[in-house]
């Protein structure tokens, strides 16, 4: 599979569930204004964890892609620098390591 295949189809797969928890979070808040008026705090935390999800996810993987391409460039003119590149991806991965760890915040509040 190339790296545009992949990119591809990892953003597509976030991207339907950001679309998944603002849906559920729209449904939500619409049958909780229905039963109290003006009280759909909780629908607006299924968008926010679905967008903190969402935009984590696609940051992490443009910062991947382009640390990831650079890093096996640098391994192979010097083989010597593969940790290095090693804890610089592992930094861009735990971009979506937080969104995550947000959106289990935001959804444990309601």
């Amino acid at each position: 599979m190339t790296k545009k295949k992949l990119v591809f189809i990892s953003v597509f797969v976030f991207q339907v569930a950001v679309f998944m928890f603002i849906v559920l979070g729209l449904v939500y808040a619409a049958d909780t204004a229905e039963a109290a008026a003006g009280s759909n705090s909780s629908g607006w935390g299924y968008i926010g964890a679905g967008l903190a999800v969402g935009l984590a996810c696609i940051g992490s993987g443009y910062a991947v892609s382009h640390i990831g391409s650079a890093g096996i460039g640098a391994v192979t003119e010097k083989p010597e620098t593969m940790g290095k590149t090693l804890v610089f991806l592992g930094l861009a991965e735990g971009i979506a390591i937080y969104g995550l760890i947000i959106a289990i915040m935001i959804l444990n509040k309601f």
